[in-house]
């Protein structure tokens, strides 16, 4: 099988790397006959992998960028046990590493976003952690 996001250059991996947050379409063919077999289209999350609130204006905030393209996104931060820390939304200023005014300390924190598929609006979820460095 060869696989392609854009129906035009195939590879015979399946993997698709340093994909940029929004839609693609995913096309899957047989090499032996060179026609589409199926095609999906998909929504690629990327987020930022760390936090670093020390004020000096990068990274001193976490959101996943271009997320506010989709309606009735949600993101909840949670910390290692599962707590919940934080709610947010993706259109708005992110999280900054504090709860109630505190400072949370250096570690990994989890997330959780729940999305509309856009093409199906069926309710979906996505998970990954990224840290939190002092």
């Amino acid at each position: 099988y060869e696989f392609s996001l854009d129906g035009i250059e195939w590879q015979t991996e399946n993997r698709f790397e340093n994909l940029k947050f929004g839609q693609y379409t995913v096309f899957v063919r047989d090499v032996l006959s060179c026609n589409a077999l199926q095609s999906n289209t998909v929504t690629v999350i990327d987020y930022p992998r760390f936090l670093t609130p020390n004020n000096d204006g990068i990274n001193d905030t976490w959101n996943i960028q271009g997320a506010e393209e989709i309606p009735d996104a949600i993101i909840y931060i949670f910390d290692r046990q599962g707590k919940l820390l934080k709610q947010i939304l993706p259109n708005g200023q992110g999280w900054n590493g504090l709860v109630n005014g505190v400072k949370l300390p250096a570690n990994d924190y989890w997330f959780t976003v729940e999305y509309n598929e856009p093409n199906t609006q069926i309710r979906k979820q996505f998970k990954a952690h990224f840290t939190l460095k002092r």
